[in-house]
């Protein structure tokens, strides 16, 4: 399973690129704008910071100039996976940019059906939202394991990538119902390391060899 990072916040992706625990990064208008930064400036300094894919979204909603603002931020780095929204128009430019050879990530995915015409459509990345299923008493879970299926029946090759994460546990569920990638905010990948037993027993084993006299 892959792990991609969603953040526009470059220092975090610094630090985390460093683990060697990240292999992509997933953007969009409301994170970028966080920064207060230029759109285009942002995308590039973090397409230097990982050599996987980085999602950059485009804020038309008509397809020749999703195809158009596809090509220009495309164009900022060999890196960039263009995401598109999941309408028709955004179908049709996924097609279009797909067969030109340019990676799109096909975002806001809340039905299988909806994934099933993304990898029609020739999507690298079909992004379901798990966590805003879950706000409204739907199974975010269901979907991906759905779309598992479907995708397998297939043999598409389009890769499921989980979004809306929002604990551990989604982590861990993601993973077990097949997704290839959860796209993970930064506090979330960082608390996947951390157990109280590991911590237990690490001071334990700190404790015994400073009573020891143990060095390395």
């Amino acid at each position: 399973m892959k792990f991609f990072v969603d953040t526009a916040d470059t220092a975090e992706i610094k630090d985390l690129a460093a683990t060697g625990l990240i292999d992509g990064v997933t953007t969009n208008p409301s994170l970028i704008a966080k920064s207060g930064r230029n759109f285009a400036e942002v995308i590039e300094e973090i397409c230097g910071l990982t050599e996987g894919h980085v999602s950059a979204e485009v804020v038309a909603t008509d397809y020749e100039t999703m195809v158009s603002e596809g090509k220009k931020l495309q164009a900022i780095a060999s890196n960039v996976a263009v995401k598109l929204p999941l309408t028709m128009d955004g179908l049709r430019a996924c097609r279009t940019l797909s067969d030109a050879g340019t990676a799109v990530t096909v975002t806001l995915c809340f039905s299988a059906n909806q994934a099933l015409l993304a990898a029609k459509a020739g999507a690298a990345y079909i992004s379901p939202f798990i966590g805003r299923l879950d706000d409204i008493n739907i199974d975010g879970m269901e979907l991906i394991e759905d779309i598992r299926t479907i995708y397998d029946n297939y043999m598409f090759e389009t890769e499921i990538l989980a979004a809306s994460i929002r604990s551990a546990n989604h982590v861990k569920l993601s993973a077990l119902a097949g997704a290839d990638v959860a796209t993970v905010p930064p506090n979330v990948l960082k608390g996947l390391v951390s157990h109280p037993l590991t911590d237990k027993g690490l001071a334990a084993f700190l404790a015994d060899a400073e009573k020891g006299g143990v060095k390395v």
